[in-house]
């Protein structure tokens, strides 16, 4: 596979979780669909950091060694977003929880009646 096959994925699944996230009401669905769009963010990370690292290395050998500390640094990121998402999904299921004890309802208009 090649990088803009990767790159096409990843659009799309980032496309799928900004549908879910703009036109659902239910909470849950909407936390669902920002995961989403964090993994879709995760693929193109690794994609870019496989394919155009390597890439600069073979074309300028003279840069190797600078090129050799960025090796990773699409997977660092991966793993700084998957511990966001987690701290995400903790912090938003008590927010849905809270909010389902008051409303017994889980929908996003039912959070923002709570404002008044």
């Amino acid at each position: 596979m090649s990088l803009e096959n990767f790159l096409i994925v990843a659009a799309i699944i980032f496309a799928i979780g900004l549908y879910g996230a703009i036109t659902k009401n239910n909470a849950i669905t909407v936390l669902m669909s920002i995961e989403l769009m964090f993994n879709a963010v995760n693929i193109s990370a690794v994609a870019m950091s496989r394919y155009i690292v390597p890439a600069s290395i073979s074309q300028d050998p003279a840069a190797a060694d600078l090129a050799v500390q960025f090796l990773l640094t699409g997977q660092v990121f991966t793993i700084f977003i998957i511990t966001v998402a987690a701290a995400e999904v903790a912090l938003g299921l008590a927010i849905v929880l809270s909010i389902f004890r008051q409303r017994a309802s889980i929908f996003v208009s039912d959070a923002a009646e709570l404002k008044n």
